[in-house]
Formats: C-alpha cells, structure tokens, sequence
C-alpha cells in the first residue's frame, strides 16, 4: 500500500503538473487558432475576417513570449529549485543635466516621465533577450508542451468511451483503457521535459551573460568609488572637526602656558592640566576613529571576536554563536564585520527590538567555500531593501565580492538577515 500510495501521488502531482505546463506552452498557439478561427467564423466577405486575425497574431506573439518565459522560470524553480536567470537588460539610471533636461541613457526629454517611458520603450524593444523569449516561445508547444499533453489527452479519450462516445463498444472500451493507462503512466513524468528544454533556450548566451557581468562589475566599481569617496569625506569631516580642532587648542594652550610661566605659575599650571585633558580626549577620538576605520581586534583576533567585542557596546541582549574560528580575507572580515555593525545599528534604532541573534559559520569547503552570518531580531519587522536604504547599499558593497544578502522581515517580526560571501581561504 506505501509504495501504491506513493505512485497514486506522484501521478496526481504529475497530472497537474502536466496540465499547467500544456496550459502555458500551447497558450501563444492557442492565441494563433483562435485567430483563425475567428477568421473562418466571420467568413470571406467581411473585411474584417483578414485583418482581425493577423492583429491578434501580431499582438499575441509581440506580448505573450515574455509573460509565458517568466511562468516557465518560476515554474521550473519552484518544482525542480532550477534557477534560470532571466538575463533582460536593466534600465539605468535617469539624470537631470544642467540645461534642465533629463538624460535616460539614449536620450534628453523635457520631463523626467517621458524620460522613464522612453527608456523603459527603448530598453525593452532593443533587449536581445526578445529573441530568445520569442524562441522559446515557438519550440516549446512542439516539445515540452505535446509531452505534457499525453496525461489530460489520455483522461480526455478515457472519459470520452466512459460516456459512450467512442463508436462501437469493444473499440471505445480498448481507447478508453489505453487512454487511462497513457494518463497514468505519463502523469509522473509527463511535465519534466519543460525543465532542459527551458534551461537550453532560457539561459542567457555566453555572450549576454558576460555583457551583464561586465555591467554589474561596472556598478560594484562605481559604488565602491562612491563609497570610498564618502568614507574619505566622514574621516576628514571627523577629523576636521574633533582631533584637528583639539589639537589646535592643545597648541594654544601650551604656548600661552610657556608665556605665563614665569609671571603667573599657577595659571601655567592650569593651563598645562587642560592641555593634558585635551591630549587625552584627541588620542580617545583618534582610537575611535582608528576603530571605525579598522577595529584593532579584527586584525588581531579576528572576526568572531571583533563580533563578540561590538555586541559589548550594543545596548541590547546580543547572542553570538560562532563554530570553528573564522580567519578570513582581511577584505572579506572588514565586509562582514562592519555589515553585521550595520545590522546592529538597525536593530537599535529601526526595529525596536530587545534581543538580537548573530550566527556565523562556514558552508562548503575548498572553492565552494563561504562565511555565513545570519542577523535575527525580535523587533517589529517590516524591514525591506528599497533604493537608495542602508540595506540596498550592504547588499551592493557584498556584491563586490560575489556575496549575497537576502532578507525576511514580515511585519510583526522577527527580521532575518543572512549575508553569504564567497571565500576560498576557510
């Protein structure tokens, strides 16, 4: 009974399966019967039984690749944890110039709505990815879709000689019998060709896969400048206005002490207590600014207890668990460190939370190898990565590095974050 109950499963899912895969790989084809038929129906003499049909046509398969391939991807993904990337051109960044006009990339318009709309026309139109979509589009009803249609045509013709519709009783009886068995026997199977032939003419070519990596290492290259730039303007900023400003003052003090040290000794005195003061408040500034710059204790004992140090200063419940100690890339720690800072920070200020989680590990050896860290609070939730936020830029400066950021905040909470970064020293 296990093993009938098993393949009495299998069979129902397949079916289904099956049956939603027919649905969306026959629907542009479908669109190209009903054209005709519409057509034949209207007849000969109205004028408009030769023009409907090639407008539908035309439309049809103008918009229907696209939507189709984007259900056979996450179809694929969601049965078989396939991932196939979609590969579509991204859409830039829109500019307002100094004339007033707004720049999209391809060229200036009056408004910035028109710029958007001009782009997304452009963008959309000249994606070679169109082509492919279109492809895949016109194979797959001739290969995965008359595959996925063995399961319902066979339930078809077998419910067909159920209701006496088969002509003779013996002939009805055979189909309908050869129609349950090619409806059972295919269910399980019937709906997995979708998955290579999909992965063959729904990947990005060789071609566009390295022109959208060249574009993404174009973007983490301009982030990165930006991102120096700022923390280049914060450490002249911090020191500008702290250790800069104390010192001048130590200098002044210091020389008025030496005047004053002959006619007014206590007052030198005092003089020389307050530049003391003052040394010791710029070297703690200076020691702080190091730290935000590079934590001591990260390159010393490295990540896990540069970690555990930071949790110290969090006026929070933190937990840190960590397995075997993690020395890193020094590149890679400064990420995850100062990334996991940031979490904190969130933590604090945005979601309201009592406690917080942090676990790193390791997953995968050699060169699959990876440092994980997760980040969870017991906050409201809610938390997203709009453009422009904090989490949008960790995600971008985790790029750099071939990592990943994904985040799960349903409202209410907990807030999840796990940030995953190749590396192949662990």
């Amino acid at each position: 009974m296990g093993r009938l109950g098993s393949w009495v499963a299998r069979a129902g899912v397949g079916f289904v399966r099956a049956c939603v895969v027919a649905a969306v790989c026959l629907l542009l084809p479908a669109v190209w019967a009903a054209a005709v038929a519409l057509g034949v129906w209207w007849g000969a003499g109205n004028p408009w039984s030769w023009t409907a049909p090639f407008v539908l046509v035309g439309v049809g398969t103008l918009a229907l690749p696209r939507p189709v391939c984007r259900i056979v991807r996450f179809l694929v993904a969601r049965w078989t944890a396939t991932v196939i990337p979609a590969g579509y051109r991204q859409a830039g960044p829109v500019t307002r110039m100094s004339t007033g006009f707004w720049w999209n990339g391809f060229s200036y318009e009056r408004t910035r709505r028109d710029a958007l709309m001009d782009q997304r026309w452009r963008v959309r139109w000249r994606d070679p990815a169109n082509w492919r979509d279109l492809r895949f589009a016109g194979i797959a009803p001739f290969t995965a879709g008359l595959l996925a249609c063995l399961p319902p045509a066979g339930v078809v013709v077998a419910a067909c000689a159920v209701l006496g519709f088969g002509g003779p009783e013996s002939a009805a009886g055979l189909a309908g019998a050869l129609g349950a068995v090619v409806a059972v026997a295919s269910a399980p199977y019937a709906w997995r060709p979708v998955v290579p032939v999909a992965v063959r003419f729904l990947r990005p070519s060789p071609t566009m896969a390295l022109a959208e990596r060249v574009e993404e290492l174009k973007a983490q290259r301009a982030d990165v400048t930006v991102a120096q730039a700022a923390e280049i303007r914060r450490i002249e900023r911090d020191l500008h206005d702290g250790a800069q400003a104390r010192l001048v003052a130590l200098g002044l003090s210091l020389a008025t002490a030496g005047k004053l040290m002959e006619r007014d000794p206590d007052q030198a005195r005092a003089l020389m207590r307050d530049a003391q003061a003052g040394a010791a408040a710029s070297l703690a500034e200076l020691r702080d600014l190091i730290r935000g710059i590079s934590p001591p204790v990260l390159s010393e004992r490295g990540l896990v207890d540069a970690v555990r140090a930071l949790a110290l200063d969090v006026p929070l419940e933190v937990a840190v668990s960590a397995g075997a100690p993690l020395r890193l890339d020094p590149p890679i720690e400064s990420a995850v460190y100062f990334g996991v800072a940031e979490l904190l920070t969130n933590a604090v200020r945005h979601a309201g939370a009592s406690g917080v989680r942090i676990s790193l590990t390791r997953d995968g050896t050699g060169v699959a190898a990876a440092v994980v860290a997760e980040v969870e609070d017991d906050g409201r939730g809610g938390a997203d990565v709009r453009a422009g936020g904090g989490l949008a830029g960790l995600r971008r400066r985790l790029a750099a590095f071939d990592g990943t950021l994904e985040v799960t905040s349903p409202s209410g909470g907990p807030t999840r974050v796990r940030m995953t970064v190749p590396c192949e020293s662990l």
